[in-house]
């Protein structure tokens, strides 16, 4: 069996076989980061990139350090780039306490990533069971299990509990889960990232302006 070390040196990024790197031209992005994030994840999707929508949700704790973790994406446009969980798990007691947080996209596809950093707030309860609601019967039985990130005593607790969740969720389609939350993070940055072949790699960022409406653009060395 090959080591981390062994295995790493025979890795290559960005194989041309599996990856295009396409053209970016930063003089012909759009004013508005969404407008753009929206395009690139098209194109993800259209390059048949594996879950595009997943994205690393970094927060801190108390403390101050950092913590991050692998987190479905449920929407992007004016209200800012959404996601949830339930409030009482860990990285919604960190928001809680430390309403900051980071995203980072990565689409190999295309040698694309997209970093986004700003306050996140918690939306209406309402939001949170309709953007629950429209999703699939598996995603409101795992909201139902509950308990996120709770110590388990045993597998079997979490079938038992998973079982039922399932059942109820299949009864009920619009079970309520109280602690069920989402999140929108409007970002005071946003930076895309398009890889080069020779290593002249593009990162276009946006920070947004005082008056708080309108984006400044700047590019940044690689």
């Amino acid at each position: 069996m090959k080591g981390v070390q062994e295995l790493l040196r025979s890795l290559r990024v960005w194989d041309p076989t599996v990856t295009e790197l396409r053209p970016f031209e930063p003089d012909g992005a759009p004013g508005d980061p969404v407008e753009l994030f929206a395009r690139w994840f098209a194109e993800a999707v259209a390059a048949g990139q594996t879950e595009p929508h997943t994205m690393t949700l970094a927060t801190a704790d108390a403390d101050g350090l950092p913590d991050a973790r692998v987190v479905m994406l449920h929407g992007a446009d004016a209200a800012g780039w959404s996601f949830a969980t339930h409030a009482d798990s860990r990285k919604g007691g960190q928001l809680a306490g430390r309403p900051y947080a980071a995203l980072v996209f990565y689409w190999p596809v295309l040698g694309r990533q997209v970093r986004v950093r700003g306050p996140v707030a918690a939306a209406p309860a309402a939001e949170a069971m309709a953007d629950l609601h429209a999703r699939s019967t598996g995603a409101l039985a795992a909201a139902l299990t509950g308990r996120q990130s709770a110590e388990l005593d045993s597998v079997e607790e979490l079938t038992r509990a998973s079982e039922a969740a399932w059942e109820r969720a299949s009864r009920e389609p619009a079970a309520p889960a109280p602690t069920w939350t989402l999140y929108h993070l409007r970002p005071h940055e946003v930076e895309f990232f398009q890889g080069d072949a020779h290593r002249r790699h593009l990162r276009l960022a946006y920070h947004r302006t005082e008056n708080g409406t309108d984006w400044h653009r700047r590019l940044l060395w690689p």
